[in-house]
């Protein structure tokens, strides 16, 4: 066990303003076993630090100081709230397809929150056009897939769609890093006022959805970095 253990228990059973003696309690061991811990006279188990872990809500990885952030990414369907419009509607399908579309649901909620503050029309109208080109993409991927499906169904005509899409993608994404940057690009578009956006922020304004948020941007990142190695 490394020595950051000691100090990290230490330190959360201080913030709580809690004794020895409750956290032992709590935990399932003697107070004096809990004093040799923080200490670091004696080294815990791993069932003793996942304890730990879930007693102050913080992840393993933070109780073993291999990272700053106290959270725990690892997310259930049932630990994230479901802010869609549809709140009554049961999604069909697998575990994994209820868990990504809370994750997202909840990521892009924040994400027009903290737009909508920006009081920039340009840089909204930007942004949700960004995710209206995306919507299409992916589902007029789907259905393309089964050449059953009439491609009448669409106006954009089958054969430039996928480039055109991604021209868009490209082109919404431009026009949202300047409106959110404050560079004009047309003599109507406006300034936005966007708040900094530390994870300290994130938390405070958004406790119910950081976890949604976190989650996706370290999904995303992981698949990224698998791209340029």
């Amino acid at each position: 066990m490394n020595t950051n253990f000691p100090r990290t228990l230490s330190l959360l059973r201080k913030e709580k303003g809690l004794s020895q003696r409750t956290v032992a309690k709590q935990l399932g061991v003697s107070q004096a076993v809990l004093s040799h811990y923080e200490n670091g006279l004696r080294e815990p188990g791993l069932e003793f630090v996942a304890k730990c872990a879930d007693f102050y809500k913080v992840s393993c990885d933070f109780l073993l100081g291999r990272t700053m952030s106290r959270e725990d990414y690892t997310i259930t369907a049932e630990d994230l709230p479901d802010i869609s419009e549809e709140k009554d509607n049961v999604l069909r399908g697998s575990m994994l397809a209820a868990l990504s579309k809370k994750l997202i649901v909840n990521s892009i909620s924040l994400i027009f929150d903290i737009v909508g503050k920006s009081k920039s029309k340009k840089l909204i109208s930007e942004t949700a056009m960004f995710f209206n080109i995306a919507v299409y993409k992916i589902f007029r991927t789907l259905y393309s897939a089964n050449g059953k499906n009439s491609e009448e169904f669409f106006s954009v005509p089958d054969k430039v769609w996928p480039e055109l899409t991604d021209a868009e993608l490209s082109r919404n994404r431009l026009s949202v890093k300047c409106a959110a940057e404050g560079i004009k690009l047309s003599d109507d578009d406006d300034t936005a006022e966007l708040p900094t956006l530390s994870q300290e922020y994130i938390s405070k304004e958004y406790p119910a959805l950081v976890q949604s948020l976190l989650s996706v941007l370290q999904t995303a990142g992981k698949r990224l970095n698998e791209r340029i190695k």
